[in-house]
C-alpha cells in the first residue's frame, strides 16, 4: 500500500509539472547539430522535473521514402511525428496544432514553417512560446534577395509572437536584433562534451576529419581541392568525410573525390553513429570545415573535446569561436593553396606543442556544458510560463 501511495503521489506530481512541447523539423534517429541540441535539451528538462513532448516530422530528409513511427518514447521523451508536404527547406505540416492543446509552453527550434505557422496561429493554442534560431535560413547565398525580404517581413512579424528569440551564436544575435531587439537573447548551444573526451590520436598524424550533412554550405568541393594541394605536397595526408546525404548525394561526394584524384587519400563514411565517429577521431589530429555558414559550430566544439585541433573557414560563427579559443586555426578555403598552408601550420603547431595543446583544447570546452545551458533555458521558461504555472514547484526527479 505504501509503495502504491508513493507511485500515485509521483504520478500526480508528474501530471502537474509544466509540459514543454518542443517543435522541430528533424529529430533522432536523424543525426545533426539541430537534432543533438533538441534531444539533449529534452533529456535535461526531464531531469529537472519538466514533462517534455517533441513534435517533429515523420520522415528524415536524408531518407524521405521511409516513414517513422507516429508515436514513440526516445530516451524517456515523448515523440510525436507528423506528415509533411513540400520542400525540406520549408516543410508544410499543419497537423502540428493537434498536439499543442495541453502545452504549458511551446519551444520552436529553427526559423521555418513551424516558426511562422505557430506565430500566425498562436490564438489556436494560446500557449506562451519561445524560439531558438539555429542559424536562421541564411545557410547559403542562394535566393539571398528573397531571403532578406522574407526576413524583414514575415520573419519580423512572426518573431513578435515569441516571448524570447534565443540566438545560439553572436552572429545570430546580431542578425535577429534588427527585427526583435527586445526579445533576442544569446544562449550558445550546449554540447555533450563527454562522449568524445580525449579520443584524438595521442601522436600527431597527418589525418583530418570533417563531419556534417553533405549540404551546399559545407563546400566539400573546396575542402577536397585543399586536400589535393596537401597530397601533392605530402602523400601522407588523409581525410575522413563523415556525414549524411543532403543537397549532395553520396555518389555526388564520391564524384568530387574522384575528380580530384583522391580515392586513395579520402574515405567517405555514411550515417555515422557516435561509435564510428569515436574511431575516426582516434585516428586523426585535425578537424576541418570549409563551411561558409554555421549557426554556432557545435561539431567543431565536439572535435575540440576529443583533442582535435580545428582548422575552420573564416565565416562569422567560426570567427566568433576562434576569438574565444585562440588555438583554432582560421583559413580561407575558397583559396585552396592558402588553406593548405593553414592546415600545414596547424599540424606544425600541434607537433611542436606535444600534448599540451590537446589538453588545452579539451579543457576549454567545459563552458559549453549542458548543465549551464539548461539552467539558462529554464530561466526563460519560468519568465514565459503563466503565473500559476511558474509558481508551481518542479516535480522531484
Amino acid at each position: 500500500m505504501i509503495i502504491g501511495a508513493k507511485r500515485a503521489a509521483a504520478e500526480a506530481g508528474a501530471s502537474t509539472a509544466p509540459l514543454v512541447v518542443q517543435v522541430v523539423r528533424q529529430y533522432p534517429p536523424g543525426r545533426g547539430g539541430l537534432e543533438d541540441v533538441v534531444s539533449s535539451l529534452s533529456r535535461h528538462l526531464l531531469k529537472r522535473g519538466f514533462r517534455v513532448r517533441v513534435v517533429t516530422l515523420d520522415r528524415l530528409f536524408s531518407d524521405p521514402e521511409t516513414s517513422l513511427p507516429a508515436r514513440e518514447v526516445v530516451d524517456g521523451v515523448e515523440v510525436v511525428r507528423i506528415p509533411y508536404h513540400g520542400s525540406s527547406r520549408y516543410p508544410l505540416a499543419f497537423s502540428v496544432f493537434r498536439h499543442l492543446g495541453d502545452a504549458d509552453l511551446i519551444h520552436v527550434h529553427g526559423v521555418d514553417f513551424f516558426f511562422d505557422a505557430l506565430a500566425i496561429g498562436r490564438f489556436l493554442h494560446g500557449a506562451p512560446m519561445i524560439a531558438t534560431t539555429h542559424g536562421g535560413f541564411f545557410h547559403t547565398r542562394k535566393f539571398a534577395a528573397i531571403k532578406k525580404i522574407w526576413f524583414q517581413t514575415l520573419t519580423r512579424f512572426s518573431a513578435s509572437a515569441y516571448r524570447s528569440v534565443v540566438c545560439c551564436s553572436a552572429s545570430d544575435l546580431e542578425t535577429f536584433r534588427t527585427i526583435a531587439p527586445k526579445r533576442s537573447v544569446l544562449i550558445e548551444n550546449g554540447v555533450d562534451t563527454s562522449k568524445f573526451t580525449g579520443m584524438a590520436s595521442r601522436q600527431p598524424v597527418k589525418r583530418m576529419l570533417t563531419i556534417g550533412r553533405f549540404s551546399v554550405n559545407k563546400r566539400l568541393e573546396q575542402l577536397l581541392r585543399t586536400m589535393a594541394v596537401l597530397v601533392k605536397n605530402d602523400p601522407q595526408w588523409r581525410l575522413d568525410i563523415a556525414g549524411s546525404p543532403s543537397d549532395l548525394s553520396a555518389e555526388d561526394v564520391r564524384g568530387l573525390i574522384a575528380t580530384q584524384g583522391l580515392a586513395d587519400h579520402v574515405s567517405l563514411h555514411l550515417q555515422p553513429d557516435n561509435q564510428l565517429l569515436g574511431r575516426l577521431m582516434e585516428k586523426a589530429s585535425l578537424f576541418v570545415s570549409a563551411s561558409d555558414y554555421e549557426g554556432f559550430g557545435l561539431v567543431a566544439v565536439e572535435a575540440m573535446s576529443a583533442g582535435l585541433l580545428p582548422v575552420l573557414h573564416e565565416n562569422e560563427a567560426y570567427r566568433a569561436l576562434a576569438a574565444q579559443h585562440p588555438a583554432i586555426e582560421l583559413a580561407d578555403f575558397s583559396n585552396p593553396p592558402a588553406a593548405a598552408q593553414a592546415v600545414e601550420a596547424a599540424f606544425a603547431k600541434l607537433s611542436a606543442s606535444g600534448n599540451d595543446l590537446r589538453r588545452g583544447l579539451i579543457g576549454e570546452v567545459g563552458r559549453y556544458s549542458w548543465e549551464g545551458v539548461a539552467d539558462r533555458y529554464i530561466a526563460l521558461y519560468r519568465r514565459a510560463l503563466p503565473t500559476a504555472r511558474s509558481c508551481r514547484r518542479e516535480a522531484t526527479a
